[in-house]
């Protein structure tokens, strides 16, 4: 599946049943917000929740037993027929994008890995079994174009890149793995675009991104178009296949 058009806003989800279930972690964050917004819009949405640090239950990728605490407090209200994990981190208290091999350290390098490989790992790996069964469902995951390798041209930015690397091989490794409890199933890396948003303002997103809510609609639409075949695959909100 290439060359998607993902430009529609109304009822953006409705390959899922009637009255689906959607889960959207990071919710605090412009795209996880918007993402909330635009579900509640639905008319064929059951129910959305919305978890982040200050949900209950709370969820944090620097506290993985939250994580599994979360999803254990979670499984009475599933199964889920769409979880979309809305996180990412650039920059921190650890430092920021490195420029150049020599800026690369172990501290930023481990809490990007925490923050955008293994809290989402984790998510997956606690709620993928709460995915509806026997109908259609769609667990996805924030990631980058800039954690294409193929894509690589410019270097630089070494941790966030790496992070999201090994984030698009979870994704790719699960959907085989889940495939066969779960047929009906797609799991999906996206490539979200730059937006206008807290993590992308230092880096000219407030100049050159585009508004949160256009594009949740954009993932939203391609993610309803997405099929079990597609299941593993890196998709950009306009729907191009990106190179690994």
């Amino acid at each position: 599946m290439t060359g998607l058009c993902a430009r529609q806003a109304v009822n953006p989800m409705q390959s899922l049943p009637s009255a689906y279930r959607a889960l959207v972690i990071g919710a605090s964050g412009a795209i996880g917000g918007a993402l909330v917004t635009s579900l509640r819009a639905d008319p064929r949405c059951g129910s959305v929740l919305a978890l982040g640090r200050a949900s209950a239950p709370a969820l944090d990728f620097e506290s993985p037993a939250s994580i599994a605490e979360a999803a254990q407090a979670l499984s009475a209200q599933g199964p889920w027929h769409l979880v979309v994990v809305a996180t990412g981190m650039l920059q921190g208290p650890t430092g920021s994008p490195e420029k150049r091999l020599s800026d690369v350290g172990a501290q930023h390098m481990a809490a990007s890995f925490a923050v955008n490989t293994i809290g989402p790992a984790l998510a997956l790996a606690h709620l993928a079994p709460q995915l509806a069964r026997d109908e259609r469902s769609v667990f996805a995951v924030l990631s980058a174009k800039l954690g294409s390798i193929g894509d690589n041209r410019l270097g630089g930015w070494y941790s966030y890149r790496a992070s999201k690397t090994a984030l698009n091989m979870v994704i790719k490794t699960a959907a085989i793995e889940m495939a066969r409890t779960h047929p009906r199933a797609v799991l999906a890396a996206m490539h979200p675009g730059t937006v206008d948003s807290r993590l992308s303002a230092p880096f000219r997103g407030a100049q050159i991104g585009r508004p949160a809510e256009l594009a949740a609609n954009d993932l939203l639409a391609v993610l309803d178009r997405l099929s079990p075949a597609d299941s593993g695959g890196f998709w950009a909100y306009d729907g191009e296949r990106l190179p690994w």
